[in-house]
């Protein structure tokens, strides 16, 4: 449903209502923190009015990028979302920790509906006129064409499968089983510390790398980067020494990141712009469903076999999830258009002489 309202209304108002119900939600349990009434149900009504919001605030944000940025600079726009997302993850936890600890879950919960409001008065700027929507009988035609769309796109969809399998067991593995597997085998989470410190480096830099390069076989690009996550399940199950497992969560953290930019641009260039948020609401859906089934399986199949194998079970599935889809031709040859890719390339180079003829 976010998909077919990001595609109706202007989608820089989507993600301020998105910006703003969360900030009112995440406000009333502060509220409700400091005065000592918060409850479990209170918080678990905030997480899911939050999620709701993000189901809105995802589509929009990931179409309003064609809408606000030219085709020429769209891949370099992608990349420095991506950076600029990843240090987030990176300084966010740290200090969210250090307002916990300093100030109280109150204040903590109380500073992120701020940052909230914030967000939502700077997305408030964004000046966008509606463009033209076509709506045949309502909101339910809209969203059986948006399935009809991503039905029809045999890349997309198998992609999306990918992702189904993919997302769940990465998921359960490095982020559910990883901290078991380093309180059991690497002594503590001082140690787990580096191995995420690992991965969250990777991807700003692997970020970094998709702001230079500009691939034009983007799904075999996509898949190497899937390919790219067996990798820490790998070293774990294997139990390998935590500098080769930092090593290799590095690695996958930057082929994920290179793989996301350059699929979002794909995206934003072969969706029309008036269906792209209907698009990337069922791509979401689709890799998001099978999640809860993955954490509710990892905890009985961990016990039955032991958490390494089933480490190795996850990263055995992952690299068949990212090269099986190679096998359709569709994949494998998805590329970006040979003219994007060279006015890209031009208004690059027209960037550089302007830069040094400005020295």
């Amino acid at each position: 449903m976010g998909g077919v309202v990001a595609d109706r209304l202007p989608r820089s108002r989507v993600m301020v209502w998105s910006n703003v119900g969360c900030a009112v939600a995440e406000g009333l349990a502060a509220v409700l923190l400091w005065s000592g009434a918060a409850r479990v149900w209170h918080l678990v009504l905030m997480a899911g009015i939050c999620g709701a919001a993000a189901a809105f605030f995802i589509p929009a944000a990931g179409g309003i990028v064609k809408e606000v940025v030219p085709p020429q600079a769209r891949h370099a726009a992608n990349a420095l979302l991506k950076i600029a997302q990843n240090l987030v993850k990176v300084g966010g936890p740290a200090l969210g920790g250090v307002l916990v600890a300093a100030f109280g879950s109150a204040w903590a919960i109380g500073w992120d509906a701020v940052t909230f409001a914030a967000s939502a008065a700077l997305f408030a700027r964004i000046d966008l006129k509606p463009g033209p929507v076509q709506v045949k009988s309502g909101f339910v035609a809209d969203l059986r064409d948006g399935w009809t769309d991503f039905r029809s796109c045999r890349w997309l969809w198998v992609m999306v499968v990918q992702g189904a399998l993919v997302v769940p067991v990465w998921l359960v593995g490095y982020q559910l089983l990883g901290p078991v597997y380093g309180a059991q085998f690497l002594g503590g989470a001082a140690l787990w510390g580096l191995v995420v410190s690992g991965f969250t480096g990777g991807l700003v830099a692997g970020a970094s790398v998709a702001l230079m390069w500009r691939p034009r076989m983007v799904g075999r690009v996509v898949c190497a980067g899937t390919d790219s996550l067996a990798l820490p399940l790998a070293a774990m199950a294997a139990n390998v020494p935590v500098a080769v497992l930092v090593a290799a969560t590095a690695v996958a953290g930057a082929g994920l990141a290179v793989s996301m930019t350059v699929w979002s641009g794909l995206v934003q260039e072969r969706i029309p712009a008036d269906r792209l948020s209907r698009a990337l609401s069922y791509a979401t859906l689709g890799q998001l469903v099978p999640v809860p089934i993955g954490y509710l399986l990892a905890g009985p199949v961990s016990r039955a076999v032991g958490v390494r194998a089933t480490l190795a079970g996850g990263a055995v599935v992952i690299v068949c999830a990212a090269v099986v889809p190679l096998l359709v031709r569709q994949v494998r040859t998805l590329a970006m258009a040979a003219g994007q890719l060279a006015h890209e390339s031009a208004s690059m180079g027209t960037a550089g002489v302007s830069a040094r003829a400005a020295r």
